[in-house]
């Protein structure tokens, strides 16, 4: 790691933890966080993220296929509506200079989630892009990571 952020500004690194925190916690569906999690990974190129949702992704019992298709989701039926609607949020949020958000995306999205789902939804985001951001700047090193075990 060529940048200790929690050394530097612990404050901060609390604040982020509370806020991913707080969306782990907000009744969205796991599985879908963690596909969420992994393609916005995929767009910042954070491979320490990528690493640990794609493992976090098999301990939920994410299908292979699926995550390995992630950057191809448009062109599969492996996803369900509500998840293709997620991941092209996702996407929109993400590449937020390329369209901003168009209404359609949200629209699209209002079909399979009410408002205090998306709502947790576009944080859920939104924090995976801070985490992603931050790990890139700080240099952290993929491949450590060991998911929790209910043992």
């Amino acid at each position: 790691m060529r940048l200790n952020l929690y050394k530097g500004f612990p404050e901060g690194y609390d604040a982020m933890r509370g806020l991913n925190a707080a969306v782990a916690a907000s009744g969205l569906d796991h599985k879908l966080m963690e596909l969420v999690k992994v393609r916005c990974s995929q767009l910042n190129g954070c491979a320490y993220c990528l690493d640990m949702h794609w493992k976090d992704a098999k301990v939920l019992g994410e299908a292979d296929h699926r995550l390995y298709s992630l950057p191809a989701w448009r062109e599969t039926g492996f996803y369900t509506g509500g998840e293709r609607a997620a991941l092209e949020l996702a996407e929109a949020i993400t590449l937020l200079a390329t369209s901003h958000v168009p209404d359609d995306v949200l629209d699209r999205a209002r079909e399979h989630f009410d408002d205090e789902q998306l709502s947790r939804l576009v944080f859920a985001v939104v924090v995976i892009n801070a985490w992603n951001r931050l790990a890139v700047t700080a240099g952290m090193e993929a491949g450590r990571y060991q998911p929790a075990s209910d043992d």
